[in-house]
This record gives C-alpha cells, sequence and structure tokens, in this order.
C-alpha cells in the first residue's frame, strides 16, 4: 500500500490568501484528518480472514494417485535392493533413463539455429509437428490425407490429446458415452469424466486366461447404444499388455462400424510394442481405409522418450475437407482457453526427425533397441520363473506385448513382493518390463516364487 500523501497547508497568518486558496486549505485539513488515522498500524488493516482459519481449512488430503504414487514410495524406500516397476517409463539395462541419440543430436542443432525464436505457437501448435504426425500415425499414402480429410491439433502429450477430444465430444457430438475396456489405464475414467462425458465399460481382460476376452468384448460392445464412443487401444493395451489379432480388430470395426459407434484410439506405443512403427499402427489404419470418421490421440512419449516434453496430437478423421476444417475451427476453440497454445521445443524435436530421412531411419533403430529390450526382459523373467518350477502357466508373460505385463499377482501378493522384497508395482499387479534389468530378473522372480508359494 503506498504511503498516505501528507499535504502541507499554510495558516491565514501566513501570507494574504484569496477566497480560492482559503477553499483549498480548508479542502486539504478535510483530507488530512481522513488519511491520518489510515497511517496508524502501518496504514494496512486487517483482513476478515486473518483471526480465523484458512479458507482451504476444510480440505483433507487428498491419496496419491495410484501410478505416481508408487514412485513416491519407492523414494522413501532406503533398501539397496529396491525395484520400481510402477510408472511406465524406458530405463537402459543399468536402470538409468535414456535420452535417445537422436534427440540429443536434433537439439544440438535447434540450440545452434540462431533464426529460431521463443514467438507463440498458433493455437492448433507446429504445422510441421501436425503433418507428420498425421502421416506416422494413418501412412504417408493415407486416402484420408490425400483428401484434407483429417484435421491434427498439437495437444500435451497423449493426456492432453485425450482431453481435448473429449471435451470437443462433450460440446459437439450427438452421443456423450463414452465405453472404456476393462481395465484400462487408470487415468482414462478421470479424463473423460472432467471432460463431461459419461464413462461405460466393456470387457476386455480375461482373467482365467490372462487374454482377451474377445467374446466378452464383442457383445459388449454390440448392446452398446448406437453413436456410443468406444475408447480402443491402438497397441500395447495398458495396463494388461494384451492385443487382439488383427483378424480380431477387423471383426471389431465391422462391428462398430454396423452400429455406427465412434472410434476413439489412444496411441500411445506406436512403434515401442513390436518395434516396428507401420506393424503397431494397423488396427488405426484399418479404421481409416473404410472411409469412416474417428479420433486418434497420439503420445511420443514412450517412442521418443520425450516424457517431460509433453509431446502429443490429436487427429481427427472426417468424411469431408469441408467438415475437417469445420471441426479444426471448433477445436481453437476448446483449446484457446485451456492453455492457449501448446509449447514448441518438444514439438520442434519431432517434426525435425519426421522430416529428415536420416534422423528418421536412426530413430527407427533406436526404437527397435527399445522394443527388443522389452522382448528379452519378458522371456528372462519367463525362463527365470520356469526354472524356479514356480507354479501356474507364466506364458502370458511372452504373449503379451508392450510395456506392461499383467502378471496376475493380487493385491496381497503385491504387498508381499513390497514389504518383503522391496520390489514397488501397482496393486494390480501390472510391473512395466522396462524396468526390469538382466541383473534385477532374478529378484523380481524370487519374489514373485516366494509369493506364490504361500509366502503370502
Amino acid at each position: 500500500m503506498r504511503p498516505p500523501v501528507i499535504l502541507k497547508t499554510t495558516s491565514l497568518s501566513d501570507s494574504y490568501t484569496s477566497p480560492c486558496d482559503r477553499r483549498l486549505n480548508t479542502l486539504a485539513r478535510h483530507f488530512i484528518s481522513v488519511l491520518q488515522p489510515m497511517a496508524s498500524n502501518d496504514g494496512i488493516s486487517a483482513s476478515p480472514t486473518a483471526a480465523s482459519d484458512s479458507v482451504f481449512n476444510h480440505l483433507v488430503r487428498a491419496p496419491e494417485d495410484p501410478i505416481l504414487g508408487v514412485t513416491v514410495a519407492y523414494n522413501k524406500d532406503p533398501s539397496p535392493v529396491k525395484l520400481n516397476l510402477g510408472v511406465g517409463a524406458y530405463r537402459t539395462e543399468e536402470g538409468k533413463p535414456l535420452v535417445l541419440n537422436v534427440v540429443r543430436k536434433v537439439e544440438q542443432l535447434l540450440i545452434n539455429d540462431l533464426s529460431r525464436n521463443k514467438e507463440y505457437l498458433p493455437i492448433v501448435g507446429l504445422a510441421d509437428f501436425n503433418k507428420l504426425s498425421a502421416k506416422l500415425i494413418f501412412g504417408a499414402d493415407s486416402p484420408a490425407i490425400r483428401e484434407n480429410r483429417v484435421t491434427t491439433v498439437q495437444c500435451l502429450s497423449g493426456t492432453g490429446s485425450l482431453r481435448v477430444g473429449g471435451e470437443f465430444l462433450a460440446k459437439h457430438y450427438h452421443q456423450r458415452t463414452i465405453y472404456l475396456p476393462t481395465p484400462t489405464w487408470g487415468n482414462h475414467h478421470k479424463v473423460f469424466n472432467l471432460a463431461g462425458l459419461s464413462v461405460k465399460t466393456y470387457r476386455y481382460y480375461a482373467p482365467a486366461t490372462r487374454g482377451l476376452d474377445f467374446e466378452g468384448l464383442l457383445e459388449d460392445l454390440g448392446s452398446a447404444p448406437s453413436g456410443s464412443i468406444v475408447l480402443l487401444h491402438a497397441c500395447a493395451h495398458n495396463p494388461t499388455g494384451v492385443d487382439p489379432t488383427l483378424e480380431q480388430w477387423e471383426q471389431i470395426r465391422q462391428l462398430i462400424r454396423l452400429k455406427a459407434l465412434l472410434p476413439f484410439f489412444d496411441s500411445a506405443y506406436q512403434g515401442f510394442a513390436s518395434g516396428s512403427l507401420d506393424a503397431d499402427a494397423q488396427p488405426v489404419r484399418l479404421f481409416v481405409a473404410d472411409g469412416g470418421e474417428l479420433l486418434v490421440a497420439q503420445s511420443y512419449a514412450k517412442n521418443l522418450g520425450l516424457y517431460g516434453e509433453r509431446v502429443g496430437a490429436l487427429s481427427i478423421v472426417c468424411k469431408s475437407a469441408d467438415v475437417a476444417s469445420r471441426v479444426e475451427s471448433q477445436l481453437k476453440l476448446v483449446i484457446r482457453p485451456m492453455y492457449s497454445n501448446p509449447p514448441i521445443h518438444g514439438a520442434s524435436i519431432v517434426a525435425a526427425i519426421l522430416k529428415d530421412g536420416d534422423l528418421f531411419n536412426e530413430w527407427t533403430i533406436e526404437l527397435k533397441g527399445m522394443a527388443d529390450r522389452i522382448i528379452s526382459m519378458r522371456q528372462q523373467l519367463f525362463d527365470a520363473l520356469r526354472s524356479r518350477g514356480t507354479p501356474g502357466d507364466w506364458s502370458h508373460i511372452i504373449k503379451q506385448i508392450g510395456m506392461f505385463t499383467f502378471t496376475g499377482l493380487n493385491a496381497e501378493q503385491v504387498s508381499f513382493m513390497t514389504n518383503e522384497y522391496h520390489i514397488y508395482m501397482t496393486s494390480d499387479g501390472r510391473i512395466s518390463m522396462a524396468g526390469l534389468s538382466s541383473k534385477t530378473v532374478p529378484h523380481l522372480a524370487d519374489a514373485i516364487h516366494a509369493a506364490v508359494t504361500g509366502g503370502v
């Protein structure tokens, strides 16, 4: 607060004063009499709430996120043998985070380019990034791209892409119900609920076989009201690692189109599952090839290791170029009051790699190396359990694909492994294969063996 202004006055005896001066002096004395009491106590009056409890005193402490909370617990554990298999982030054989060589190379090029600036991107993001992201998921020769029926906007990784898509559908689509697979990534329910959609589920995972409940999936989607939105994991289903075969995908496509359901793909692991960018995009491309409409959320967190850069895209395939243009105009109205426009650095890295043949080839080699290491960890864990004679059929470990394995362990067994072996994972028994190494596989196998042979 500014200090009160003290106005100097003169007495009538100081000199001759005109009637105008006398009026000004009278006003000045009045203001001084008002302002001087306000100057006491440093001139600051107490807030009405200063003497009472916080206006937020009614809040209770929120629980930790069930996935991110695993890392919080892991960090507090002083054990030298502790193992974090909770959060889905790639680790090297030495257990260290990995920055791809091609990413480091491009970042250096960007730093040395003095023509670059830090100006705002458009609401929809970096144009090259959007164009190249659409080609990556749909294919460079996609008819939808050739016919300008695709609108793509840069978003804040996969989560932000899902949220923008969800809010767009809640505002402009005639159905507000979205069907999610059971189980699914824990954040899906919250993202779509807060976006304004009503969430229902369809059967996906069969605990008895630790595989796909294909009949249950078809039955539940067949019973969904016409026009409902259906979330589909493009590949490497999280958390189960169980994917339909291409033949099963074709049956799913036929049912969805027959029922006039709207598919919304979550593509978080393109190229990271099998090591092939094209193979992992095949389910999405099946749906694009029939000319129908769909949404796809893409993330570059896993396949380019850009976790903290939050780089993603939302693409909507429409029936015509005119509709796609109008859809983009409305997407801008969703994004503008949410975060205004996306960040530039991560998207610039992606665009540089996708548009340069040599850089792109370098990326695919590194990407396949990550996928192959995870496949190797699956085989090593399976072999270790088999060599120990661990009861049960553990073949699902090598049949599942991608970063995660749904072990089939229950919450009690998970708790036992945490308490006795300092192994951290989500309570549903999901483990991140990327968090394993040849050195830690035996420790995990010992813990699983103990948990299922009466250790609990």
